[in-house]
């Protein structure tokens, strides 16, 4: 592997900082944009639509991905409808559940009917992978989101739980698996491998990925004393 161009799986850029946005979908590597209210609460943003539109402004022919904010989901399905009008490259996230843990399926399932672009976010276990494939619509662009670095999180493998994943989707040729919750990069690699569709990545790791993806490891080894050493000097340290 000598650069993130030779992999299969599309990279898309996860974030709410407006300048970086741009900048990264201005690369031909990066293949779409997401965000969400997390993201966007953290990068300070008050107005929702205004920021989604300032973005839609400059992002216009690769998808991005805007989350619908309600618990509750009779205006879950209004907010989606209105995210959706916005831009034809828009997919509206859907939560699998909401707060109470309430299932998202039936609002999915009349969502896909109605022709919307859906993002199923927040997804971590096979039957929720299911449920989700029970209810699209085969020639509807969808995104199933299974955050792969929470289940690591917990001392699991998501490995195996990807390759089912996109196994349970297989009858549907419009869905594409995404690789959620990066938590470094080898787990973009780890999602190429896996066979998945999308990774999804942030600002940070992508910018390191950018950088170290292919580099010679003798060359990063001397990068790493030198860095040592400089640090070291700079500390002023003696014995």
């Amino acid at each position: 592997m000598n650069s993130l161009e030779n992999l299969s799986v599309k990279i898309f850029a996860d974030g709410a900082d407006l300048e970086g946005m741009v900048a990264l979908y201005k690369n031909p590597m990066i293949r779409g944009l997401t965000t969400n209210p997390t993201l966007m609460r953290k990068a300070g943003i008050k107005d929702y639509e205004s920021f989604a539109k300032e973005v839609l402004q400059l992002v216009k022919d690769k998808p991005i991905s805007f989350e619908v904010f309600s618990d509750e989901f009779k205006e879950m399905r209004r907010q989606a409808l209105k995210i959706r009008d916005w831009q034809s490259n828009v997919f509206v996230k859907i939560p699998i559940t909401n707060s109470r843990g309430e299932s998202s399926i039936p609002l999915i399932r009349e969502l896909a009917k109605d022709g919307t672009q859906l993002n199923l976010t927040a997804i971590l276990t096979l039957a929720q992978v299911r449920a989700v494939a029970d209810v699209l619509v085969p020639e509807l662009a969808a995104v199933v989101s299974v955050f792969a670095g929470r289940i690591a999180d917990t001392g699991r493998d998501p490995i195996p739980v990807m390759k089912a994943s996109k196994a349970l989707l297989s009858d549907l040729p419009s869905a594409e698996l995404l690789w959620a919750s990066v938590r470094e990069v080898l787990n973009i690699v780890q999602a190429d491998e896996t066979g998945c569709d999308i990774v999804t990545v942030p600002h940070d790791i992508l910018s390191k990925a950018i950088k170290l993806v292919g580099t010679d490891l003798t060359a990063l080894s001397l990068d790493t004393v030198k860095m040592f050493a400089n640090d070291a000097e700079t500390a002023g340290f003696c014995l």
